[in-house]
């Protein structure tokens, strides 16, 4: 994997716009900065490949996905054991994301359920995973900031 670059002004400026939208076109990014839309392409293709920015995704709002119960399952790995509980959470397709983090949890695994029930089954077949200590769990009651 290549040397994360070097990120100047322009650069940055140009990730905080495709955070806020990443289907904004060149020519707009153009505008906005104040450079040529050449120019952005240049960057948007030189990020691209020294791996600061690693692709381009949806983000579904809250209230688009309104009915399901989301979570966070903070969890507890046994020695040596981060490997293969990541392996298996990537396996099951309601972990949204998973975190490895310091502190008193290894991974915090970022959940979605249909329901509370389901949530209920799921958080248990974390918490089943060979390797898993202990899990902790907090619902989301909703999100205030997303980047």
């Amino acid at each position: 994997m290549p040397a994360p670059p070097l990120l100047d002004d322009t650069d940055r400026a140009l990730l905080a716009l495709l955070r806020e939208n990443a289907r904004l076109p060149a020519a707009d990014l153009a505008r906005r900065l104040g450079i040529a839309r050449t120019t952005v392409q240049s960057r948007l293709q030189r990020l691209e490949r020294a791996g600061a920015i690693a692709g381009y995704t949806v983000v579904v709002p809250d209230e688009a996905e309104a009915a399901l119960v989301r979570a966070h399952v903070m969890v507890i790995a046994g020695p040596k054991q981060g490997a293969g509980i990541t392996a298996a959470l990537r396996r099951i397709p309601e972990v949204r994301t998973l975190l490895s983090v310091s502190g008193p949890y290894d991974l915090i695994a970022v959940v979605a359920a249909a329901s509370i029930g389901e949530l209920d089954a799921l958080i248990d077949r974390i918490g089943a995973l060979e390797g898993v200590e202990r899990t902790t769990s907090a619902i989301v009651l909703s999100t205030r900031i997303q980047r």
